[in-house]
């Protein structure tokens, strides 16, 4: 099944961005919508196809953000359409703790059966990233009946209570919503391009300062679970050095810790792998997923060894609304969409477009410290020329020029100084030149 009529994959802009329509919407907005809430884009969307928005003013902008990094697969892809039409046909809600349905079953199969590792695994769903981290860490705790979660700087893990207190970034994610969940300990992140020490042996030195820290602060023998994004999202893009996860997840074993992956943005073919702790081997104990699950539609995992996941009494884990059967029909679409078109390798094509287009305008300004990511998850970081200060200012211009030229992207980052691209995997390479092409024009107008 296709859409009616195909969105042709390249940007034209009609109008201003934002346009008169938008202009009027958002003013409907400010009336109407909490001031709580942010705004990246001053538009409204009309429609969306792959890799193309268009706005209610008939602008059509090159995605570079996915929503982010939701609509992987392209938006409102075929295969997620036609399987969602069918089961909104069939019926919308039971709740699967009252009354099951098929495609919340064979979804956590394929999540058992995508996950690392070859050892029996069961899987849960929920509505959200953060709730589905909100249940890995109830699910760790009850398991090892230990109280201790180790997260680290720059991280980035929901908005709720509980995720609010795993966040690294106070501003805007914790300012003000405290007191916050307890038993949550904080370490330092080898973070290659701040490291003040010796970065050829940054690994072995950032293993054994958090070991450290864990063994004289805490105590391994209180510590449930070591919760991880195998490269932080809204922290701005930060890959490990390599042997950082392996090394991790080894002292996690050896101490009877669970080693949780936080694959929320990382996930679903996005870095080239299925999952990013691919990359180096490593098998988690629990594996978090969510945003590119479904394509769009709101859905949340939780997926780990079977005896943990089994661990719980029954009726501990549940909700309402968790694993919507039609949110599962679209996560169907999604992986189906996912290994029959082999979006791992085009992740691997997109991401080396990317990056060789962001190192030439890395060679060509100076503003631009570090290029870095892995596969169709790649990302710039803006310095002050000539050290390593971070320039946020330059940050917001770059972003409003792109958006005024019909090219969405998203900032990132402790410091509000990274962009990160985030576009469908199905992107052409035409629609990457051209976008490329804005942002480098974006550059030279600072």
């Amino acid at each position: 099944m296709t859409t009616t009529t195909e969105v042709t994959q390249e940007r034209r802009l009609v109008t201003a961005i934002p346009g008169p329509l938008s202009t009027a919407a958002m003013a409907r907005r400010s009336d109407a919508v909490s001031g709580g809430l942010g705004l990246t884009f001053p538009v409204v969307i009309e429609r969306a196809q792959d890799s193309i928005l268009i706005d209610i003013d008939g602008n059509q902008i090159i995605d570079l953000g996915s929503g982010i990094g939701v609509t992987s697969v392209g938006n409102a892809t075929s295969r997620v359409v036609s399987r969602v039409i069918d089961q909104v046909q069939a019926f919308t809600h039971t709740c699967f703790t009252v009354a099951p349905y098929i495609n919340y079953i064979e979804v956590c199969e394929a999540l058992n059966r995508l996950a690392p590792g070859t050892h029996k695994k069961k899987s849960m769903l929920v509505n959200s990233g953060a709730e589905a981290v909100e249940n890995a860490v109830k699910i760790a705790r009850y398991y090892t009946k230990r109280p201790a979660i180790v997260v680290f700087e720059h991280a980035y893990h929901g908005r709720t209570n509980l995720t609010m207190a795993l966040n690294a970034k106070n501003m805007p994610y914790k300012e003000g919503f405290g007191p916050f969940a307890p038993e949550i300990y904080r370490m330092p992140l080898p973070y290659s391009f701040r490291w003040i020490g010796n970065k050829a042996t940054i690994t072995e030195d950032a293993i054994e300062m958090i070991t450290h820290k864990i063994e004289k602060e805490i105590g391994a023998h209180n510590v449930a679970a070591i919760l991880i994004e195998p490269i932080q999202g809204e922290g701005g893009f930060i890959v490990p050095p390599k042997g950082f996860l392996p090394a991790l997840a080894q002292y996690s074993r050896d101490n009877g810790i669970l080693f949780v992956a936080d694959e929320v943005q990382t996930g679903f073919c996005r870095t080239g792998h299925m999952f990013a702790v691919e990359a180096e081997n490593v098998v988690p104990d629990i594996l978090i997923t969510a945003k590119a699950l479904a394509g769009g539609l709101p859905l949340g995992g939780v997926t780990g060894r079977a005896e943990i996941m089994d661990s719980v009494h029954i009726s501990g884990l549940g909700g309402t609304f968790g694993g919507n059967p039609v949110a599962c029909a679209a996560a169907l679409g999604a992986i189906e969409t996912m290994e029959q078109d082999n979006l791992a390798v085009r992740a691997q094509h997109v991401g080396k477009v990317l990056s060789d287009g962001l190192k030439a305008l890395a060679a060509k300004y100076s503003v631009i410290g570090e290029v870095r990511g892995m596969g169709a998850m790649q990302a710039i970081e803006l310095v002050v020329p000539g050290s390593i200060e971070p320039n946020s200012d330059a940050t917001s211009k770059v972003l409003k020029y792109c958006t005024a030229n019909g090219v969405f992207i998203l900032s990132a980052g402790t410091y509000n100084n990274v962009i990160r691209f985030l576009p469908p995997l199905v992107i052409t390479d035409e629609l990457l030149a051209d976008a490329l092409g804005v942002l480098d024009a974006a550059f030279g107008a600072l």
